[in-house]
């Protein structure tokens, strides 16, 4: 039974190849994924041990979350601290370090790197007047406030040489600094593609922390002295509560702990599109076998005649599906590696922050590849095995096909509207729950399962509603509308595999635009200012607002200042505004009180804050500010939230006295002749053109919403694109095997007349119908699951507005359609090619 399994897989390459492909594509998806999470992973964990390998033990301030202390203080670490580590005994050298972000503009005035990775720092030098980390490729080490070092890779891409003035903002105004030196560094976030500016301690300390004071101070031991005796050592000379010592080590497996959680849930993500291609997969493995098993029964029946068992010949399937299993997991692993390798390669060119490091192909991803490559095939295989054994030897012999019973497709028929009908209750439960993810999520699985279930009943009352289109096409038309009913079931799993991916992407298409709707409308629509200045990243300066609000033009503009506070045994946050001008500036939804002047002691709360401490209008909340300072602050509305408004907000004023850094997160301005491109041009010259700067309108607040969200979009769209290409492979596997089963049919076509453009219209009329057939089914499925999910959204999100986008669902419907189109080419051409005699005499 073996050979005779071997004989058969070499004796059917042709017709297995499809099958052989999709299996290849899940299976790549799944290695190429765990080879890229595995290699990020691995050079992340890389560059952080290269960043602390000259750090045994690191003193970092510790923040008092707790007690009667003042919330948010960000103790500060000084010189005399620093003096104090020097000293302790098996310390050889001390390092303070200050950092903060600092964008960095090219002669173009565009901002070199992104977000977090543009960072500054200080150049502490030792003894010997040089700093170790970082050494000095061309020029001289910074001194003075206006001067400045840049990394290589920056001064590189940037064009900068040694007394070049570069343009570079840390909190909102311009600074011009004059480049004194050209350095090399192992910091990870450069390696990584970010940028690094130096300064000279004192002016770093005024920039990012306060003058006299750390961020960190990092001591190297001296030889012989490990890490742990050296923290014991420091423990003893840190102020209690104050500040804390951690070893370079933890230091190195905390970050490597966070870069593989932050890897495993990318890897999840990417995985569970995988998981989707393969059971896309499943149903063209199940097709094939399906279809490769009634082409062979009399092979099959011959086989029992001579004695073999049911099991033997459910077996000989199964190791046919073996041996194509492990083809397509062993071809499926090579092509993941090389996806590996591509998407390490792809996230580079994209500008994203990726250490260097080796391409890493793990024992496990080798095993897992292979296991699931194998093992999907198997069960894939299983049932066409299982029916086939359980054909008579006689009616196989004799030709006479099993055909389903009425009683077999009375009890599908029953089992599949059973199953879609507490699906379609459950969904429907979930929709006024609160927390009702999980019974959306099982009545969405058991409503597709029960709509594959039902889908050979649905195909025929659905494909017979193109029949009016199909007759115009003649005689091909008419044939293709009778072949793709004629086996409902087939006609219905290579559907599903269609249908499956539609219904993610539509879903996911509702949601998203849903989602982005309500966004717009809801920030947008809280907002009455004609532009919102911000930082790229990291809080502005108070001089912005100042300057902002010292324009002519501006006729009311509110800097919004966060700060810490202690309420009760938690931690709230303060929003800092201009009382006089903010309800000028916003447009707030309350649900009870208002605004009225906010001044002194007044304070509005989100609603959400207000409910879990069940404050009202007129209640007194007792507040501890972050300089120790106690007050009471008296609500006098109540608003609803959202991503720009939340927490307690209060009168700048009120707030200002208690901070010890004064900051801003953004400011609001209303303008003489409102939101104009020349006024953003004088808003944008007013703060010196700055490359950190954002002055953003309400089209442009839409538009990066929009922007975020379709990236988005456009990432799930790619990885469901696999899936997609395997319902591809499918229509194409079914249709070349179909052609094969109907070469009698398709010669005795040609012999009474009908022509070779006839027969491949036919074949291509027949693809049409079913990927049209699947494409509906999709597209309907997603409209109800986004609608379904959307009201889980709503219950939290108030604003949250059903939006149908026509426009893409109609062109997803015309994907379905030009996947019909594609897949057809080559069985219709292959059809048109058949030699009418020798076709009509095939067995």
């Amino acid at each position: 039974m073996f050979r005779t399994a071997l004989r058969n897989v070499l004796a059917h390459k042709a017709r297995l190849l499809m099958t052989v492909l999709a299996v290849m594509l899940g299976v790549a998806f799944v290695s190429g994924t765990l080879v890229f999470t595995e290699t990020l992973s691995d050079a992340y964990r890389a560059s952080s041990q290269k960043g602390y390998a000259d750090v045994d033990v690191a003193i970092q301030p510790k923040s008092s979350d707790s007690g009667s202390g003042a919330p948010g203080a960000d103790p500060r670490l000084d010189r005399k601290l620093l003096d104090k580590a020097a000293q302790v005994p098996g310390a050889a050298s001390v390092t303070g370090t200050v950092t903060g972000f600092t964008a960095i503009a090219d002669r173009k005035g565009k901002s070199i790197g992104d977000g977090l990775s543009t960072l500054g720092g200080n150049y502490f030098p030792g003894k010997d007047g040089k700093d170790a980390r970082y050494p000095l490729r061309d020029g001289t080490a910074p001194h003075g406030a206006h001067e400045v070092a840049l990394d290589a890779r920056t001064a590189d891409q940037a064009g900068y040489k040694v007394g070049d003035t570069v343009r570079l903002s840390v909190d909102g105004p311009v600074h011009e600094q004059k480049l004194t030196g050209v350095f090399t560094t192992d910091d990870g976030a450069v390696a990584a593609g970010g940028s690094l500016a130096l300064f000279d301690t004192p002016t770093a300390q005024k920039l990012f922390a306060a003058p006299g004071t750390f961020s960190a101070i990092e001591v190297k031991a001296a030889p012989g002295t490990s890490q742990t005796a050296l923290k014991t050592e420091i423990d003893a000379i840190l102020p209690k509560g104050s500040a804390e010592a951690i070893t370079g080590k933890q230091l190195a497996d905390t970050q490597a702990e966070m870069t593989t959680e932050r890897m495993k849930t990318i890897e999840t993500g990417l995985l569970a599109f995988a998981g989707i291609s393969l059971f896309v997969g499943v149903f063209i493995i199940a097709n094939t076998f399906t279809m490769l098993v009634a082409q062979r029964t009399k092979e099959l029946a011959l086989l029992r005649a001579v004695g073999a068992s049911r099991r033997q010949v459910t077996r000989s399937v199964l190791i046919e599906a073996f041996v194509v299993g492990a083809v397509a997991a062993v071809t499926g692993l090579v092509a993941g590696i090389g996806i590996g390798a591509g998407l390490r390669a792809l996230t580079s060119t994209t500008g994203a922050t990726v250490p260097d490091g080796p391409l890493v192909v793990s024992p496990s991803t080798v095993l897992v590849s292979l296991l699931v490559g194998i093992v999907v095939t198997m069960l894939a295989a299983w049932l066409p095995g299982r029916r086939a054994a359980k054909i008579p030897p006689v009616a196989a012999m004799n030709s006479v096909h099993a055909t389903a019973t009425t009683k077999s497709l009375v009890v599908r028929n029953t089992i599949g509207a059973l199953f879609a009908g507490a699906g379609a209750a459950g969904v429907l439960a979930a929709t006024g729950m609160k927390h009702g993810e999980t019974m959306m999520g099982g009545g969405a699985l058991l409503l597709l399962i029960g709509v594959f279930v039902l889908t050979p009943l649905l195909s025929r009352p659905l494909i017979a509603l193109a029949t009016p289109v199909l007759r115009a096409f003649g005689t091909p038309g008419t044939l293709a509308r009778q072949n793709a009913l004629r086996n409902p079931r087939r006609t219905a799993t290579t559907a599903s595999a269609l249908m499956i991916g539609l219904t993610l992407i539509t879903g996911l298409t509702v949601i998203a635009s849903s989602v982005q709707k309500g966004q717009e409308k809801q920030i947008t629509g809280a907002i009455k200012a004609d532009y919102v200045v911000s930082m790229a990243t990291g809080p502005l300066s108070p001089d912005v607002a100042k300057k902002l609000g010292g324009l002519d033009e501006v006729t009311a503009s509110s800097a919004m200042r966060l700060s810490q506070a202690r309420i009760g045994t938690g931690t709230e946050s303060l929003t800092g505004v201009n009382g006089k001008d903010f309800g000028k500036l916003t447009r707030l939804d309350f649900t009870k009180g208002s605004l009225g002047e906010l001044h002194g002691d007044r304070a509005v709360v989100d609603e959400l804050t207000a409910r879990e401490n069940g404050w009202q209008p007129g209640s007194r909340i007792p507040v501890t500010f972050e300089d120790g300072t106690k007050a009471a602050l008296t609500v006098s509305g109540v608003y609803q939230g959202n991503d720009m408004f939340g927490g307690v907000i209060l009168d700048s004023a009120t707030l200002a006295p208690h901070q010890k850094q004064t900051t801003d997160e953004r400011v609001m301005v209303k303008t003489r002749d409102g939101a104009t491109e020349a006024t953003k041009d004088s808003l944008v010259t007013a703060l010196g053109k700055n490359p950190a700067i954002t002055v953003a309108d309400k089209k442009d607040i839409s538009e990066s919403l929009s922007e975020k969200l379709n990236l988005m979009l456009n990432m799930l769209y790619g990885l469901l694109a696999m899936a997609v290409i395997v319902a591809v492979l499918g229509v194409i596997n079914t249709l070349a095997m179909s052609v094969f089963e109907r070469a009698p049919e398709i010669g005795m076509l040609r012999a009474i007349g009908l022509d070779r453009h006839g027969v491949k219209r036919m074949v291509r009329l027949e693809s049409l119908v079913i990927s049209l057939f699947g494409g509906v089914l999709g597209i309907g499925l997603g409209v109800f699951f986004g609608w379904a999910a959307g009201e889980l959204i709503a219950v939290d999100f108030k604003h949250y507005e059903l939006a149908l986008p026509w426009g893409r669902m109609g062109l997803f419907f015309a994907l379905a359609a030009l996947v019909g189109v594609l897949a057809a080419l080559w069985p219709a051409r292959r059809a048109a090619k058949l030699n009418m005699l020798t076709a009509i005499k095939a067995e």
